[in-house]
């Protein structure tokens, strides 16, 4: 649920933001903070201008948080809030450094205390009035937002795909915080991991197709429509998503709508430490097996199922993982040749 929060005088705003940019330029730590040139990169549709590497970020939600922590980032990282499940592994020893402003969506009145010289977020729907501000009303307090390209379609050139956008993120996080040589090396390595799932998909027989079955809310399942992040695994790896014509990233369908698509395969994304019901991967694969229609369905009495964490199937830097898994899933269940 979203907080019926203003975001508060826009003095008060103005003012810590101006506090913050008086830190001093070794707080971070890392000598590319106080040695970063002025940049200007374009975010969903806004430019935005650097006179240096920012110093006090703060994330919106968790996959920002952990690309930030995967460039190395965590001195910079002022607060961070919206967490879905636990930080990957990888991530845990830096992240328990970094503050936690809110388990849940930021208010405005949080991030101004957080006192911020940038704000980054993977989604658009984030920067509203009630909750952190408009990105506008945060450009007029002098208060830069960094929004992924993926989730700006309407900005970005047509023949991209959603990885080389989430690509684009990493090089233009690296150009902003003075880590191009980070960021560089993280593209590089996941754009092989996309290069060999798009080899496995060229040795899957049949174009199987996939329900990927993100969360159930009051008993109503939500799944990847034509438009998310799943979609283009899918493609990638030789497989048809099921819900391809619903121009929506995860629209709510109902179970005899996933028992007419008599899917192949369906991947369920587990998000069992954010606890709402329905959330955990054991309870979708009961509630399906319970279900007079989907417990019917091949899929599910053959147990064609893949569990993946349910957050790497929105694009973040953990995505690729959730790429992997899933090949190695449809290898597992006799798809590639």
């Amino acid at each position: 649920m979203r907080h019926a929060v203003r975001l508060g005088s826009a003095l008060t705003l103005a003012l810590t933001v101006a506090a913050a940019g008086c830190s001093s330029p070794d707080a971070s730590g890392d000598s590319d903070a106080a040695g970063a040139e002025a940049t200007t990169v374009t975010s969903c549709g806004r430019k935005l201008a650097f006179g240096g590497a920012p110093e006090r970020a703060v994330t919106l939600d968790q996959s920002s948080t952990e690309t930030l922590l995967e460039l190395g980032l965590a001195d910079r990282i002022a607060g961070t809030s919206n967490l879905k499940t636990k930080v990957a592994d990888e991530y845990a020893d830096a992240y328990e450094d970094v503050p936690v402003i809110s388990p849940k969506i930021l208010t405005g009145e949080r991030l101004r205390e957080a006192t911020p010289d940038v704000v980054v977020s993977s989604f658009t729907d984030l920067f509203t009035k009630d909750q952190v501000g408009t990105r506008r009303e945060l450009a007029d307090l002098d208060l830069p937002s960094y929004v992924s390209a993926v989730d700006c379609p309407q900005h970005n050139d047509p023949g991209k795909t959603p990885f080389d956008l989430l690509f684009d993120d990493y090089a233009n996080l690296g150009r902003i915080f003075g880590v191009e040589d980070r960021a560089g090396k993280l593209v590089a390595e996941q754009r092989d991991a996309v290069k060999t799932a798009a080899r496995t998909g060229e040795n899957v027989a049949g174009k199987p197709t996939v329900v990927w079955l993100y969360s159930v809310y009051k008993g109503l399942p939500y799944v990847a429509g034509g438009t998310g992040m799943p979609s283009e695994m899918s493609r990638l790896l030789g497989a048809g998503n099921a819900f391809d014509d619903v121009n929506e990233d995860w629209p709510e369908v109902s179970w005899e709508a996933i028992a007419e698509r008599d899917p192949d395969v369906i991947v369920v994304g587990d998000l069992s430490e954010r606890g709402a019901p329905g959330d955990s991967a054991d309870e979708k694969l009961d509630m399906m097996r319970k279900d007079p229609l989907v417990s019917e369905l091949t899929a599910v009495t053959e147990n064609r199922i893949i569990e993946v964490p349910g957050i790497e199937m929105d694009p973040s830097v953990r995505t690729v993982n959730t790429l992997r898994l899933v090949a190695d899933g449809l290898q597992k269940l006799g798809y590639v040749r």
